[in-house]
């Protein structure tokens, strides 16, 4: 069934087998992940976690159900979380649906899907699946986010540093939650000790910031720019910089044009949306927003993160992948 998110942080708070499997999809992965963890609490540290890779599913469908139904080794609960690329693990996922009883929940991230997935089409309408397409969080949204991690680190974030925190992150959940852990850090902050955190503490931590500058790789790759895009590669090949911080910068971009889209499609202009950023971005990044539509976004999206699953994998080519995917994104944007 097709769920709202208020539905899923339910049931993945409390997993009841109403739902034998939970889908999360969509371009916003981060929020994905994040409901992951919900039911990862829920299960408690004695649990026993599967995972399984699409690849795996492929091989064997009948390994889901075999998972879903056998009891932990260790005689506490038990549940399978399973990364997918597409409908490779269709068959699998049909198994599961199929069989009369499984005992352990099962989560499947799959990514920026399309509507007309295979895999979106079976679950959809099924009542034994609760589905949630997740989209990255509007400001507003994101600055509650940004207050609730702040709460959690023991930080109570001062008038305007939730807003600074969004236009740092640029939507990417995972970034704002290590700038919070590094903010609370920085203050020896804790949910014993809480600390007040003003503008000034946010800009403290990102000046000690040694990350390295992607912004002139990401305009590049995203402006169409082929040639600047290979100059921009070689050199921070030549500096060490490795391919997931690479492939990282771009996809935390493109989560920031997929949520200015959103807010053009409600009526709002473009220079009213870049207004806010840093002077050197807004150029760039209204030549993006014109040269991009959403689902070309979402698509992006989802090749960044099967990159980055690829350098990790064994065997992989490391950061040649990260070099040949995001010359291919120059080279479509270039079209």
């Amino acid at each position: 069934m097709k769920a709202n998110k208020g539905q899923i942080e339910r049931a993945l708070d409390a997993p009841d087998g109403t739902y034998r499997l939970f889908l999360l999809y969509g371009p916003d992965d981060a929020s994905s992940r994040a409901l992951v963890q919900r039911l990862v609490r829920a299960m408690g540290p004695d649990s026993e976690r599967i995972d399984l890779d699409g690849p795996a599913l492929k091989a064997d469908p009948a390994r889901l159900v075999d998972e879903a139904a056998s009891l932990s080794l260790f005689g506490g609960r038990r549940y399978v979380i399973s990364q997918v690329t597409g409908d490779e693990a269709l068959p699998a996922i049909e198994s599961l649906m199929s069989a009369n009883a499984v005992e352990n929940p099962v989560v499947i991230l799959a990514g920026a899907l399309k509507a007309t997935s295979g895999l979106v089409k079976r679950l959809l309408n099924d009542p034994k699946a609760a589905c949630l397409q997740s989209y990255p969080p509007s400001d507003s949204e994101f600055a509650q986010i940004a207050n609730g991690l702040a709460r959690e680190q023991g930080l109570r974030l001062t008038a305007n540093v939730d807003q600074r925190l969004v236009a740092l992150c640029g939507g990417d959940r995972a970034v704002l939650a290590r700038e919070i852990e590094k903010l609370a850090l920085y203050l020896d902050a804790s949910p014993a000790h809480p600390q007040e955190a003003g503008v000034d503490d946010v800009e403290a931590i990102g000046a000690a910031n040694d990350d390295p500058d992607l912004s002139g790789l990401t305009d590049a790759v995203l402006n169409g720019k082929t040639a600047a895009t290979a100059e921009h590669l070689a050199a921070l090949s030549a500096e060490g910089v490795d391919g997931i911080a690479v492939l990282r910068a771009l996809n935390k971009r493109v989560h920031l044009l997929v949520k200015l889209r959103a807010e053009m499609a409600s009526g709002k202009a473009v220079d009213a949306l870049v207004a806010p950023l840093f002077w050197k971005e807004r150029g760039p990044i209204s030549a993006q927003l014109g040269r991009w539509s959403p689902d070309r976004l979402a698509i992006v999206a989802g090749r960044l993160l099967e990159a980055e699953r690829g350098i990790k994998s064994a065997r992989s080519v490391g950061p040649l992948i990260a070099d040949a995917e995001l010359t291919l994104i120059a080279r479509a944007a270039r079209r």
